[in-house]
C-alpha cells in the first residue's frame, strides 16, 4: 500500500464545530495523523446536535451527524487547556507536531502558551494557522462569528433569494453553512502552501484565515462586477441572470433545470419541444435578446415543459446538447447512478460496534488515494497519544483523569 501525501505529518486540533474541523480533516484525509483535542467530558459542540449515532442502551450518544461528517480519521484526545498541567500538556504534544490549527477567539491561546509566538520560539520550523471570523487585526477583531452572521455581513444573502417585490422575495441564507466551509477549504490550501514552503527552506510561519475574507472571495465575479461599474448585482432567484432560458421550469413529475444558454442549445431545445418557430422568432434570435424577452420567452416555453414528463424529456435532451437536469432531494442524489457509481456514499467501522456513513472525499487521488477512518469516539485515543507521544505512565495518566484535567 503506497504512502498517503501527508504521511507521517501530525497535527494539533485545536478547533470545534465546522470550518477548522473540515480543513483537519482534508489534512487526515490526506493522510495526516490529526489530534483532536476536546474538553473531558462534553467535546466538541456538536457533539451535542443531534441526530446522534445510539449508545450500547439504544439511547441518543454524543456522536452526531454533524460531528461525524467534519471529524472523520481523527484521534480524540481530551485535556482541558485552561488548566496549567492540561496547557503544558498541550504544548508539549504541540512540539510533536508539524502543524497547528485553532479557531479560539483573537488572544485566548495566549493565556495559555499556545499561541504561534510562544510556540514558534521553541520550533520555529511550526506551520500555525488560526481561523477567525474577521482575522487577527481590524475594528471586528475580537467580534466571535457564525455562519448565519458572516452571510449576512459579507454580502452573500444579499445575492441569494427571489428579488424583494417577488413572491417570498428578500435576501436568503444558504441551507449548507457555506461560509464556513469555504474558510475550512481556503485554510487547508494555506496550510498545504505553507507546509510546501516549510519543507523547502526548514522555516515556519503564521496562517491568518478569516471567514470575512473567505466570504467575500466567494462573491468572485459578482464582487469584481460590483468594484468595476458600482453596480449591486440583483437577487435573480433560480434565474441566471446572464442566459436564457435558463431557470427552473415545471414538468409533470417534478421541476426540472434548463439551462440552453447559447445559440445552438436554444435551437436544439427548440427541436425537442417541435417549436422551431421559437428559434425563427426575432425577440429570442440571441442570447442577449433572449435574455432581454426572458419574460416572454419562458410564458412560451412553461406551458409545453408543463405538459410533459421530465423523465421523458431528459433522455431528448441529452442526445440534442441541450443542458438539463432535475433538482433532487437527498434520497434522490444517492440513488442517482452516476452517484452510486462515483460511490460518494460510503460507511465506516465506528468504535461503538456499528458502520458508520460517511461521503467519499472529492480529493481522488490516482497513486495515493484517501483511506477512511471513522470519527473518533469522545476521549478514544487519549491513554495511546498522551503514552506514546509524551511518555506519560499509567499511574500518571490515571491522576490527570481523575481530576478530569484529561
Amino acid at each position: 500500500m503506497s504512502p498517503r501525501i501527508l504521511e507521517g505529518v501530525k497535527v494539533l486540533d485545536l478547533t470545534r464545530v465546522i470550518a477548522g474541523p473540515l480543513c483537519t480533516q482534508i489534512l487526515a484525509d490526506m493522510g495526516a495523523i490529526v489530534y483532536k483535542i476536546e474538553r473531558p467530558g462534553e467535546g466538541d459542540d456538536t457533539r451535542r446536535m443531534g441526530p446522534f449515532l445510539p449508545d450500547a442502551h439504544g439511547d441518543d450518544s454524543n456522536d452526531s451527524a454533524l460531528y461525524l461528517a467534519y471529524n472523520r480519521g481523527k484521534r480524540s484526545v481530551t485535556i482541558d487547556i485552561s488548566t496549567p498541567e492540561g496547557a503544558a500538556l498541550a504544548r508539549d504534544l504541540a512540539m510533536r507536531c508539524d502543524i497547528v490549527m485553532e479557531n479560539y477567539k483573537v488572544g485566548t491561546l495566549a493565556k495559555y502558551g499556545l499561541d504561534y509566538a510562544t510556540l514558534a520560539e521553541r520550533k520555529p520550523g511550526l506551520v500555525y494557522c488560526s481561523l477567525t471570523g474577521f482575522g487577527q487585526n481590524g475594528p471586528y477583531a475580537q467580534r466571535a462569528a457564525y455562519d448565519f452572521i458572516l452571510q449576512g455581513l459579507a454580502g452573500v444573502m444579499s445575492t441569494c433569494g427571489h428579488a424583494d417585490d417577488a413572491p417570498g422575495g428578500g435576501p436568503m441564507r444558504t441551507a449548507i453553512p457555506i461560509t464556513d466551509v469555504v474558510t475550512g477549504l481556503y485554510a487547508a490550501i494555506a496550510i498545504l502552501g505553507a507546509l510546501l514552503h516549510q519543507r523547502r527552506t526548514g522555516t515556519g510561519q503564521y496562517v491568518d484565515t478569516s471567514m470575512l475574507d473567505a466570504s467575500v472571495a466567494l462573491s468572485g465575479h459578482l464582487a469584481v462586477g460590483y468594484l468595476m461599474t458600482g453596480r449591486l448585482p440583483a437577487r435573480q432567484g433560480n434565474t441566471n441572470p446572464i442566459a436564457a432560458p435558463s431557470e427552473v421550469f415545471a414538468c409533470v413529475d417534478g421541476r426540472m433545470i434548463l439551462a440552453a444558454g447559447n445559440n445552438a442549445q436554444f435551437h436544439a431545445l427548440c427541436e425537442v419541444l417541435d417549436r422551431q418557430d421559437l428559434a425563427a422568432d426575432p425577440r429570442f434570435a440571441s442570447n442577449a435578446s433572449r435574455v432581454a424577452h426572458r419574460t416572454e420567452l419562458r410564458d412560451l416555453l412553461a406551458p409545453l415543459l408543463a405538459a410533459r414528463r421530465r423523465a421523458d424529456l431528459f433522455p431528448l435532451f441529452d442526445r440534442a446538447g441541450v443542458p438539463a437536469g432535475p433538482i433532487n432531494d437527498l434520497a434522490q442524489v444517492f440513488e442517482d447512478p452516476q452517484a452510486r457509481h462515483r460511490r460518494l456514499a460510503l460507511s465506516v467501522p465506528h468504535g461503538r460496534g456499528c458502520g458508520t456513513p460517511t461521503l467519499r472525499s472529492p480529493l481522488d487521488f490516482s497513486a495515493t488515494p484517501v483511506r477512511y477512518g471513522p470519527a473518533p469516539m469522545l476521549s478514544q485515543h487519549s491513554t495511546e497519544v498522551l503514552r506514546d507521544e509524551l511518555g506519560l505512565e499509567p499511574a500518571r495518566l490515571e491522576e490527570l483523569r481523575a481530576r478530569a484535567i484529561i
